[in-house]
């Protein structure tokens, strides 16, 4: 009789929950705070690539390293996962965090959250930002003094998918970037995908905001080691304020004309079809796009132009500033 072939574990879908063996890995990954990339996926690389693939664990610092992120997260991918299936999967998607609850619970433990909490080290410090970025949120503040370094000058993914979902991003720098090459390459590619970027020629202190619900301060005097998370209501508005104060006296910059780059097609298309009296509604309908891909694609008009009406911004399109 012939060998019978080796019995082969078929992968898990997309839509399962963690099994015994990837919910091990995954609070060993959260009790360490991250853990090596080519360590978990010595330690069990099927766990560490499942954990990958449905988000419950997540890269960074050049991929070498991983991090647990919140289980909430991956349960909505989950979810998604379940409704892009056919129709008899539908009734599965409701249920599909069933597996995820005491990670959650441990999860939440770790992050022992309070108003403001004082994290230190640039490892630990990436960890909680990585986390922050990693959940949904619609509007993002940022000041960054000072040059910028290239290895932070890189596509975020997890920033540019909310982005391509209709969150905002405005980034401050000062002066000194316009200078740096690699700097002003990464504002006219940021500016592509949806960030607004404006310089202020006036000291400011480094931070983040998300959300109008969590602020992210620097604490140290390298601006890197040390940082505040800030989740106190009355704090964070107030630094929303004094965010929105500097905004409004900064300058915009025609980034892709510093990098010597014509206008995106698409915002070129949508620039001349309201140069020609097109409505929002009406540019969005005759381009097959959503309204509010258009309003995003003329907001950066807006900036680009100068411009602080629709009206103005169709004004100087007409007139072919380009």
């Amino acid at each position: 009789m012939p060998d019978t072939p080796p019995a082969t574990t078929a992968p898990a879908p997309p839509y399962a929950a963690p099994n015994e063996a990837e919910k091990a890995l995954y609070l060993s990954v959260l009790r360490a705070g991250r853990a090596s990339l080519r360590e978990v996926m010595e330690q069990d690389a099927a766990s560490a690539a499942r954990l990958l693939e449905i988000g419950l664990l997540s890269r960074y610092a050049y991929q070498e390293w991983v991090v647990a992120m919140n289980p909430r997260v991956a349960t909505a991918k989950l979810a998604a996962a379940l409704r892009e299936g056919a129709g008899d999967l539908l009734s599965r998607a409701d249920s599909s965090g069933d597996g995820l609850g005491e990670l959650a619970d441990s999860y939440d433990a770790a992050q022992q959250r309070t108003h403001i909490a004082h994290v230190f080290g640039q490892d630990r410090i990436q960890q909680r930002l990585l986390a922050i970025e990693s959940d949904h949120w619609d509007e993002a503040m940022a000041a960054q003094p000072g040059p910028r370094a290239p290895e932070f000058l890189t596509e975020n993914p997890r920033i540019r998918a909310a982005l391509a979902r209709g969150a905002t991003a405005d980034i401050l720098y000062q002066p000194v970037t316009r200078r740096t090459p690699h700097t002003v390459a990464y504002a006219a590619a940021a500016t592509d995908w949806g960030m607004r970027l404006r310089v202020l020629d006036e000291p400011f202190a480094r931070m983040m905001i998300f959300d109008r619900r969590i602020a992210v301060i620097a604490t140290a005097g390298d601006n890197r080691s040390g940082a505040a998370f800030i989740e106190d209501r009355a704090v964070v508005d107030h630094l929303v304020k004094l965010f929105q104060r500097d905004w409004e006296r900064a300058v915009r910059v025609p980034w892709f004309d510093e990098v010597g780059r014509e206008l995106p097609e698409v915002l070129s298309r949508v620039g001349e079809l309201l140069a020609a009296g097109l409505t929002q509604k009406a540019v969005a309908s005759r381009l097959s796009l959503s309204e509010r891909t258009v309003a995003g694609h003329i907001a950066r008009l807006r900036e680009r132009y100068d411009a602080e009406t629709l009206f103005q911004l169709g004004w100087l399109m007409r007139d072919g500033a380009r």
